[in-house]
């Protein structure tokens, strides 16, 4: 059994795309999860409503798909502490790289950042030699 889905994965890269770029168009914003959390302690009353319309967009997605498909089977292979660690080096990470993988790899390579160019390839470059440490050297 293969997860490969072309046709939804190109349905699903649409829609983010052409989110982004109404957001981006509409408000001047960027769709970065982390600026958009980042910025809703201190948004004003325009920017409050359609940053806490986001975030309930990414709750209410997946219970829409659950509601319409079931739950999906996921199994997590780590131990909570280890997930913990994991969400606090990302969030850690995401404030030291400017943002995160959303605002720069989909948002900041659409407007050709060299900012963004640079940080996605360092993410995906984090991303393979945790791949290659984890299943390969320490065998996990």
């Amino acid at each position: 059994m293969h997860n490969f889905t072309p046709i939804p994965a190109a349905i699903g890269g649409v829609l983010i795309g052409l989110s982004a770029a109404r957001l981006w168009l509409a408000n001047g914003s960027i769709a970065g999860i982390s600026g958009i959390v980042g910025g809703l302690a201190t948004a004003g009353r325009g920017e409050r409503g359609w940053r806490l319309a986001f975030l309930a967009g990414l709750i209410a997605a997946p219970l829409l798909y659950w509601a319409m498909e079931g739950r999906p089977d996921i199994s997590l292979q780590a131990e909570p502490a280890a997930v913990v660690v994991a969400g606090l080096l990302v969030g850690f990470g995401t404030r030291l790289g400017g943002g995160c993988t959303s605002g720069h790899g989909v948002c900041g390579l659409a407007r050709l950042s060299r900012r963004s160019v640079l940080a996605t390839v360092l993410f995906m470059a984090a991303a393979a030699a945790t791949v290659v440490l984890v299943r390969h050297v320490f065998g996990g």
